[in-house]
């Protein structure tokens, strides 16, 4: 065993890990987040993608304790309860989502590419979204509603609603 610091969602906490402990299993285990999902365990669907330093990584194919020291977001630090994040509510609204297991992966994957496109002021194209989420599979929804929500979530953040 071997003891990391993490801080996730603004909450630090000290652990004891198992050096082949994955951050997937600590984030659901020991901080008790089910919004991060493991679909494939192989890092093919993006279910389990959370920001580690500001950076979306696939938590499934991270070990635990090479994330010591560093700041972690879930899905759970976006919108709040409610899920009033403007990418969130554009999933809603815009049928991104049917069963919704991929649906916080999408979001963590996402919010930084929405948030460059902003930054630029500029609307990407279909192609543009669709190569930002291609590290992400969804089984239920096609995919026409997601890119449809992403580019209503970057028209409401260039029009300063994000």
């Amino acid at each position: 065993m071997i003891d990391i610091t993490l801080e996730v969602n603004g909450k630090t906490k000290t652990l004891s890990v198992e050096p082949r402990h994955l951050l997937a299993d600590v984030l659901r285990q020991e901080f008790g987040l089910s919004g991060v999902h493991i679909g494939c365990a192989h890092g093919a669907c993006g279910c389990c993608t959370v920001h580690l330093d500001e950076t979306p990584r696939l938590s499934c194919l991270t070990f635990a304790a090479q994330c010591d020291g560093s700041e972690i977001r879930t899905v759970e630090s976006i919108g709040g309860p409610t899920a009033e994040h403007a990418l969130q509510q554009a999933f809603r609204s815009e049928h991104g989502l049917q069963c919704g297991y991929c649906t916080p992966g999408f979001i963590m994957t996402l919010m930084p590419f929405i948030e460059e496109m902003v930054e630029q002021k500029r609307l990407p194209d279909d192609d543009e979204i669709r190569e930002a989420m291609s590290g992400n599979i969804c089984r239920c929804t096609g995919y026409h509603g997601i890119v449809a929500a992403v580019r209503k979530a970057v028209n409401l953040g260039l029009g300063g609603g994000i």
